[in-house]
């Protein structure tokens, strides 16, 4: 149960209060008669064994009251100061034992033999075969990268290799013919999750790209955050990604800050048996990705994101032609320091615990515009800046060098309409001006 600090502190304050006023009562006693001593004696030594007293009281009482705050204060409550660094209010609960856990890990990949990298790092940070077997699932029939994959599954029987059978081209109007390879894509990964979940029958599934690099935590930070999946189901997946991941815009130092979003960021996710078999009907025929950014179809559910992504894209050249690389892409940061999620505390993340803080905290921020940020105006650690339409959004998110774009009216990373970032040293939420309720799918 979530406790509130303020208001424990206040209870135990007046608890210690009446200890105090009990004890003391003790110590003044009643005349029964009247002394010959010269009352002005008697009151100062009541006095001075009064102070004593109250001295000692006191000191036991701050001791105690230490002892209180050192057990309440653990990482990561949701407030202002969770997104500064900040200490949780709640006991740190750990994962338990994952030992009968399996998560797979489904490699989607097509004609690129840089694939070996990728799946050298899943080797190299895997911490348990039996825990993450790893299912190579490839379309395009490339006899080079086919090679490359089977070298794998020669070396180790926890890496598969599943090939994608309909490689037929597939028949478009003119005018679509140049979407063909986001038409195929969707077509593989429907292909492979079937695979996953209904051929082999595994409950959840970590799917990456070719084309990524994973952090040394990648593993643990999808152990410590699946549960959060099964315990909230306003959850639909985890992702590894931060669409607005440079380092100028992020907190480096909090590798362990996560939080939730409406915008699905994909590279690098975590997915259930059950959710795929409420999507698998629907499954698009191209662009699944921004698809599964419109909230009508994912029932208006949310995913988790870091911080500072455990995962970065080195691949330049696909079907996007390098759409963003350069300019984007190219300078996501990845983390190198090692979190164990596991033993951290993430009920923050549960809906009932983040909306209701982070509401509170926006409420209490000072107010800044975009310009006064990146002139480093003031001195506080957390702000805010309004927008009250899609251009307004864009002009104070392209000025603090956040991507701008919108899906389905969805802004990159938004939770609820607001996004977080930091900038210039302090955390900044770029949130509505107008009671929130749902997104436009007018803006963008």
């Amino acid at each position: 149960m979530r406790v509130n600090l303020r208001k424990l502190t206040l209870i135990v304050g007046v608890i210690l209060f009446l200890w105090l006023l009990i004890s003391y009562s003790s110590v003044i006693e009643v005349p029964r008669s009247i002394s010959r001593k010269p009352v002005a004696a008697q009151i100062e030594n009541k006095i001075i064994k009064l102070q004593k007293q109250m001295a000692d009281q006191m000191a036991d009482s701050n001791l105690l009251l230490e002892k209180v705050k050192k057990q309440l204060k653990k990482p990561n409550v949701l407030n202002e100061d969770t997104f500064e660094g900040g200490e949780d209010d709640l006991e740190a609960q750990p994962v338990k034992s994952t030992a009968a856990l399996v998560l797979p890990v489904l490699v989607i990949a097509c004609d690129r033999v840089t694939v070996k990298r990728c799946l050298d790092n899943l080797v190299k940070f895997r911490p348990n075969k039996d825990t993450f077997p790893i299912i190579v699932s490839q379309d395009c029939g490339h006899n080079a990268t086919y090679h490359v994959i089977k070298a794998f599954t020669d070396m180790d029987p926890t890496i598969k290799m599943v090939q994608q059978p309909d490689l037929k081209e597939i028949t478009l109007p003119r005018a679509k013919v140049k979407f063909r390879g986001y038409y195929k894509i969707a077509r593989h990964f429907k292909f492979a999750l079937n695979h996953v979940f209904e051929t082999l029958g595994h409950e959840a599934v970590i799917i990456v790209e070719d084309d990524l690099d994973i952090s040394p935590d990648f593993f643990e930070y999808f152990l410590g955050t699946y549960p959060l999946l099964l315990k909230d189901p306003s959850l639909w997946c985890i992702s590894a990604w931060n669409d607005n991941g440079k380092k100028e815009v992020i907190d480096m130092s909090r590798p362990e800050l996560l939080h939730r979003t409406d915008f699905f960021p994909g590279l690098g996710w975590l997915l259930r048996r059950e959710t795929w078999f409420r999507l698998a009907p629907k499954w698009p025929a191209a662009f699944f990705d921004d698809w599964l950014r419109n909230p009508d179809n994912i029932d208006g559910k949310s995913c988790i994101r870091p911080e500072v992504s455990r995962t970065y894209s080195f691949g330049k050249v696909g079907v996007s032609k390098g759409l963003f690389f350069d300019i984007h892409l190219r300078n996501i940061q990845l983390n190198y320091d090692y979190v164990e999620f596991t033993k951290l505390n993430l009920t923050y993340l549960l809906k009932e615990n983040y909306d209701a803080d982070l509401a509170s905290t926006i409420y209490t921020l000072p107010e800044m515009t975009a310009d006064e940020v990146m002139m480093n105006v003031g001195t506080h650690k957390s702000v805010k800046v309004m927008y009250g339409s899609a251009k307004s959004y864009q002009r104070a998110a392209k000025k603090m060098g956040l991507m701008d774009d919108f899906r389905s009216g969805v802004p990159r990373t938004a939770y609820r309409g607001i996004v977080s970032c930091f900038v210039r040293g302090r955390r900044v939420y770029l949130a509505p001006d107008f009671t929130w309720t749902r997104y436009d799918p007018a803006w963008g």
